[in-house]
């Protein structure tokens, strides 16, 4: 996790994000109540038995999206760090050296580094596990395509992984397209979660089909809940003692019916729900993007 120095509403990453919205709050304001916003949350997954590795973004930094480091790096099972191109350009900034080199330090990663497209001709973006939502044990790569997710970069992650690729287009409250897979679809050991009505609808038969033929339980939201409440934003991590814990908003998790709740509550060992209010209107991203998981 990267804690905010500069929070801040991101005038160019609005342009492809229609989750931002702006605020009468001053910058100091807007950092302040980010800050506070965040450290609560460190706590809560500290209260849990989680590992936390915290970095601090430099100081009067000219990143206010730095908050959500998954969308520049993953880790994989295959002691691989992969570094992505992103689409903003002021996120790009994000990418921070001596955040890369204590990773590859502390656990021995090589990597690979797919952040050259940003120069290609056209430029072509994949950011992270905001554009990828994986599904580890059975090796496939779900996506919704993008501004900033390109099915050419897919398909160079996915060959060099040996992942599957399922690309389709989902829409959101204005039509536009959704920018991130993450903000419609979380995939836990045994489950998942999925926006399906977002999903196009030459596309969503296909979807749902692989969807279901990966073994998982398939919980559906509606779009209002994924729309209005960043109910498809949500990360199942585990603690030191192994168990698994679905960290989601306050504002998902007051979103969810009766019977998803019931669900989910049964599928892990805990619920987390944070609040992020600021994060998540300003942000336009939600607890899975302020996580980077480390395998």
């Amino acid at each position: 996790m990267v804690s905010p120095t500069r929070f801040g509403f991101n005038e160019e990453a609005y342009l492809t994000n229609s989750f931002q919205n702006r605020v009468e709050l001053s910058n100091d304001e807007l950092q302040n109540k980010a800050k506070s916003e965040f450290d609560a949350f460190v706590q809560q997954l500290k209260d849990l038995q989680v590992d936390v590795l915290i970095y601090e973004d430099i100081p009067d930094s000219t990143t206010p999206d730095s908050i959500f480091p998954n969308n520049w790096f993953s880790t994989h099972v295959t002691g691989e760090l992969f570094l992505y191109p992103m689409a903003v350009k002021n996120r790009r900034a994000e990418r921070r050296e001596h955040i890369i080199q204590d990773l590859v330090d502390s656990y021995g990663y090589s990597i690979t580094d797919l952040s050259h497209f940003e120069t290609a001709e056209p430029p072509l973006f994949l950011e992270g596990t905001g554009s990828l939502i994986l599904d580890h044990e059975n090796k496939v790569a779900y996506a919704a395509l993008s501004p900033r997710t390109s099915q050419v970069v897919l398909d160079v992650f996915a060959q060099h992984l040996g992942y599957e690729v399922v690309s389709f287009e989902a829409y959101g409250k204005t039509g536009e397209l959704i920018y991130h897979t993450n903000v419609m679809m979380a995939i836990g050991d045994n489950y998942v979660i999925v926006g399906l009505d977002t999903i196009a609808e030459q596309n969503r038969v296909r979807v749902e089909t692989k969807l279901r033929a990966s073994g998982k339980e398939l919980i559906t939201l509606s779009n209002d809940q994924v729309y209005n409440a960043f109910a498809g934003n949500m990360l199942q991590i585990r603690n030191t003692k192994d168990e698994t814990i679905l960290v989601l908003s306050q504002k998902a998790m007051d979103a969810l019916s009766e019977e998803q709740l019931d669900d989910l509550t049964r599928l892990n060992d805990h619920l987390l729900a944070i609040k992020i209010p600021t994060i998540e209107k300003v942000g336009g991203g939600s607890v899975r993007c302020m996580l980077a998981e480390v395998y």
